[in-house]
């Protein structure tokens, strides 16, 4: 089983990666980007005998301690079968 966190800056916060993504985009003649925002994705490998639910609960947690920045960013979480 395996965790998949996705972390992105919050809607409101400003995204200079993603700016600079975004308009290096533009320059190459990729036409219709509207915008980008950059953000870290991180897999988890879980124990065998893990159960989803426990597994999700944690990860949350750590994902709220640890793993992202509440203040500015969003996360989403899937476990994975």
């Amino acid at each position: 089983m395996k965790a998949k966190l996705v972390i992105t800056p919050k809607k409101a916060v400003l995204d200079p990666q993603g700016k600079t993504v975004a308009s290096a985009l533009e320059h190459l003649g990729y036409a219709g980007v509207a915008g980008v925002r950059m953000g870290k994705y991180i897999e988890i490998d879980l124990a065998p005998g893990t159960s989803a639910p426990e597994a999700e609960r944690a990860l949350n947690e750590a994902a709220r301690r640890f793993l992202s920045n509440p203040v500015i960013e969003d996360y989403r979480l899937e476990i994975v079968e």
